[in-house]
């Protein structure tokens, strides 16, 4: 009886770590099937990538101005207004909105929105048995179907981050127009502590999301099983693993670029 009921409670997390371990074998897969020839997925890739642009764009927007002027804006320049140091709110900017807000608000919209819809399409599939109806003809689904979704939406949470960076920081210009401050200080303490290394580290961060959000995606899509009801369980269980999945990669990203690169660490 203690053995089943052990066995019973560390049930979920044999099947959480089961997971995991298909998904890294299926993201193996995609990186082979990515770079050897033939390349038949251009075309579904442009589709995708459109796809994604056409759903994200807008959400995106919305969210980044929102943020930028809430959250990094708002309640900083309370706290900059206390000690006379309005003029400081661009070089915080570099800290909340480049390195870390950008890059959240981009993933979550690029999760909820496109991978939710790849989680689906990939999901209606399987339970037709169109993935297996492909196998029978020959045609490989993880070439044809995951590796342009994968290349997809890495390069368009990349260039997505770029977008939301500027919308981002246009909430901090919202907010000291609302302060009646001059945009100069705004502006030098922005530039002063922006580096290089937190541009291309937000981007290649954002595509690192992009690629952990389309390899659950995809992985709960062609594992969903129970018609229509099983469909919508891999949906939301696809945007929570992929939240909880890129959470923790920003853990371990952030601590080494801070560590390989101390001068970020300085506030100028």
């Amino acid at each position: 009886m203690t053995s089943e009921a052990l066995a019973r409670a560390l049930l979920p997390a044999k099947s959480l770590l089961e997971q995991v371990g298909e998904m890294v074998i299926l993201t193996a897969k995609t990186l082979v099937s990515a770079v050897r020839p033939p390349y038949p997925y251009g075309e579904e890739f442009i589709g995708q990538f459109l796809f994604a642009l056409q759903l994200c764009w807008f959400p995106l927007l919305v969210s980044t101005v929102a943020f930028g002027f809430a959250a990094p804006g708002m309640q900083a320049a309370n706290v900059y207004t206390l000690f006379g140091s309005l003029d400081r709110l661009g070089g915080f900017f570099v800290l909340a909105s480049i390195r870390e807000f950008a890059p959240f608000v981009t993933a979550v919209v690029v999760a909820g929105v496109a991978g939710t819809a790849i989680t689906a399409d990939l999901g209606a599939r399987r339970v037709r048995e169109e993935l297996d109806a492909l196998q029978v003809l020959g045609v490989d689904p993880i070439k044809n179907l995951v590796v342009p979704r994968f290349l997809a939406l890495m390069v368009i949470t990349g260039l997505l981050d770029i977008y939301a960076l500027i919308f981002g920081i246009s909430g901090g210009i919202l907010t000291e127009l609302l302060y009646n401050q001059p945009l100069g200080g705004f502006f030098s303490t922005l530039f002063t502590n922006s580096l290089i290394t937190d541009l291309w580290g937000s981007v290649i961060k954002t595509m690192l999301f992009g690629a952990i959000i389309a390899i659950v995606c995809c992985y709960k899509g062609m594992t969903a099983s129970g018609g229509a009801a099983g469909v919508g369980r891999a949906v939301n269980q696809a945007v929570v693993i992929s939240f909880m999945g890129f959470f923790a990669f920003n853990y371990a990203f952030t601590q080494t670029l801070l560590a390989t690169h101390p001068e970020l660490q300085t506030i100028r």
